[in-house]
């Protein structure tokens, strides 16, 4: 990496645009303008943001298989906006035609694909799809999808058969309200090296998940990223204040610039949720 402020700014950009949007999200669950189950990755934006600037730098457009909270994932691989907003809004001029919801993101134009709505199903999906055309594929999971025995097989045949495949686990250490600790004493990344893949542990600082690109899509690779969630499932609740928040610790480290891109971008988003709901 030749300029790491540069790199930290277009991470930065992305994860403004994802934050800012959810925030929306939120506001227009409250006013109940939108009127179904949302899952809003706020809070875990960077990592989304972070791999999406990596896939730019290194020109690879992967297929990509999200699962619930991917509305980061859809927006930092240069969704359309505004079809986003219209899903979330059961619009038919939303990125699913509006069948798909907040849950079952799909996208043609950024080789996203729709999830299915069973609990950790894009893995192995997404590791066929990897299989049978060969191409770089991202795969999106959360901590608790990644427990599924389907998930583990298909990890297995990705590393047997040594395909181009990432596989991103977003843990943020909680399945609903269960806590990690309760529910399993290993770790993803370990899982990963006994069925001898790249596995990989570390927090959604953009800076440490760089260290880990140079695998990238050379071999199968397993990242599990430590992170914090803002909002509960469908935004029933929050979590504590205190919680940790990458977003705040980079536009902190950035500085004035970072301010302005989050300022710019709060306004843009806004503008652009009062025209969809005026329509």
């Amino acid at each position: 990496m030749t300029n790491n402020k540069n790199y930290r700014y277009q991470v930065f950009e992305k994860a403004s645009l994802a934050r800012n949007f959810e925030e929306q999200v939120i506001t227009n669950v409250k006013n109940k303008k939108i009127k179904i189950p949302v899952y809003v990755s706020a809070g875990q934006e960077f990592i989304a943001s972070t791999i999406a600037t990596i896939c730019k730098l290194k020109k690879i457009k992967p297929l990509i298989f999200g699962q619930h909270r991917c509305h980061s994932t859809y927006l930092t691989f240069d969704g359309d906006k505004g079809k986003l907003i219209d899903e979330l809004l059961q619009r038919k001029t939303g990125c699913t035609k509006g069948m798909g919801g907040s849950a079952s993101i799909h996208s043609t134009k950024i080789n996203m694909y729709g999830h299915d709505g069973l609990m950790g199903s894009n893995g192995p999906i997404g590791v066929g799809a990897c299989y049978a055309t060969k191409k770089p594929t991202i795969i999106f999971l959360g901590d608790a999808a990644a427990e599924e025995d389907y998930v583990l097989g298909a990890l297995g045949w990705a590393s047997t058969k040594n395909l181009p495949l990432l596989v991103v686990v977003e843990d943020n250490n909680y399945s609903i309200l269960t806590e990690k600790k309760v529910r399993r004493n290993w770790e993803m990344s370990d899982v990963a090296k006994a069925f001898k893949m790249k596995g990989f542990n570390c927090d959604d600082n953009p800076m440490n998940i760089y260290k880990y690109s140079k695998f990238f899509f050379k071999q199968p690779c397993l990242l599990n990223i430590n992170t914090n969630r803002i909002y509960w499932h469908a935004g029933a609740g929050k979590d504590s204040e205190k919680t940790f928040d990458r977003y705040k610790s980079e536009k902190k480290i950035l500085g004035t610039r970072a301010d302005l891109i989050d300022h710019k971008t709060k306004k843009l988003i806004k503008n652009l949720w009062k025209k969809h709901l005026e329509k």
